[in-house]
């Protein structure tokens, strides 16, 4: 064989060796440590996350925690959900969680969790550990739940409701803003179906009895447990002031017809005295018709001047008589 094709062979050994030789230097305290751990992970199965940009720490971590835990999760499966944006490291531990719990949790099911933006770990541990949702959220900016018993008294409620995380429906189930709703409605309405506000503050338990019966976790993330009445306190008596803006508008609509009623009287008043005047008029129009008519009669013969001045002599009693029942001031006594 000639010379240069051995130059060219040992060539191509020394890179081959130097190249598995960064391989083995780069993955070796990472696959010690897998071996070791009794979660071992081939070197090609390495290399090939480094090419996929998979975080190699994150992975075999993940996969010596499960197997510690006597879970069989493959690196593939780690893997492809690392790849699809979920979080390895607390998906694992949610199932580690789970299991101590003996809480029925698959690997699907809490990676499904995991990429639908919820924090499986955080679920896992308030199935554990029950936690407890003030109602209403103080964050929100109101501090009661404010409603109006059958005599008219309001009361301000604040409740406490202690859930659990039902993992089955957290895929798709209504968060906790969705139960802090429901509990506020069914205050509401238990106070409201209150014949008296004293009956509420007696007996705060009949709130939570009957809001608790009405099934408000269907649908939800969360399973109710309890929930606690913390505070009722009385508010302003609705009842009243609704009463009396109702007598303030029912006086002011009554003001109204009144002046109505004035104006129309005025009106009428003023159409009476226009029928006077347009009377008087006529009397005006009919006394300037006597002297023509006093005048066709004495031309005519039936009016003798005897006559005319009997008439004159009545005009001139009646003028005297009324002038003696004057009282100098345009009135009568």
């Amino acid at each position: 064989m000639p010379t240069g094709l051995w130059i060219v062979l040992g060539i191509i050994g020394v890179v081959v060796a130097l190249g598995v030789a960064v391989v083995v230097i780069q993955f070796f305290g990472v696959y010690v440590q897998a071996l070791v751990s009794k979660a071992p992970v081939k070197l090609l199965e390495l290399v090939g996350m480094r090419l996929r940009k998979v975080n190699i720490q994150t992975i075999v971590a993940s996969r010596i925690r499960a197997v510690k835990a006597g879970m069989g999760l493959s690196t593939n499966q780690l893997e492809t959900h690392f790849l699809a944006g979920g979080n390895v490291l607390r998906v694992v531990a949610a199932l580690i969680a789970a299991q101590k719990a003996k809480i029925d949790l698959n690997y699907d099911t809490a990676c499904a969790i995991d990429l639908a933006g919820r924090d499986i770990l955080d679920a896992v541990n308030t199935s554990v550990n029950p936690k407890v949702i003030d109602c209403p959220n103080p964050t929100q900016g109101r501090g009661t739940i404010d409603a109006v018993a059958k005599d008219g008294i309001q009361l301000k409620a604040r409740a406490r409701v202690t859930v659990r995380t039902n993992l089955q429906r957290l895929v798709g189930g209504a968060t906790e803003e969705t139960i802090v709703a429901r509990v506020g409605e069914g205050i509401v309405s238990a106070i409201g179906s209150a014949e008296s506000h004293k009956q509420v503050l007696e007996n705060p338990d009949r709130i939570s009895k009957a809001v608790m019966g009405r099934g408000l976790d269907a649908g939800t993330a969360y399973e109710i447990l309890s929930i606690d009445i913390a505070d009722v306190d009385v508010g302003e008596n609705i009842g009243a002031k609704l009463q009396e803006d109702q007598a303030e508008a029912d006086k002011k609509v009554a003001q109204a017809k009144a002046e109505e009623r004035r104006a129309m009287a005025i009106a009428e008043e003023q159409e009476n005295t226009a029928k006077i005047e347009e009377n008087r008029a006529i009397v005006v129009l009919a006394e300037a018709e006597v002297p023509k008519a006093m005048a066709e009669a004495f031309r005519s013969g039936n009016l003798g001047i005897m006559d005319y001045y009997k008439m004159k002599n009545i005009q001139a009693d009646t003028s005297m008589r009324t002038s003696l029942g004057d009282d100098g001031r345009g009135g009568k006594n």
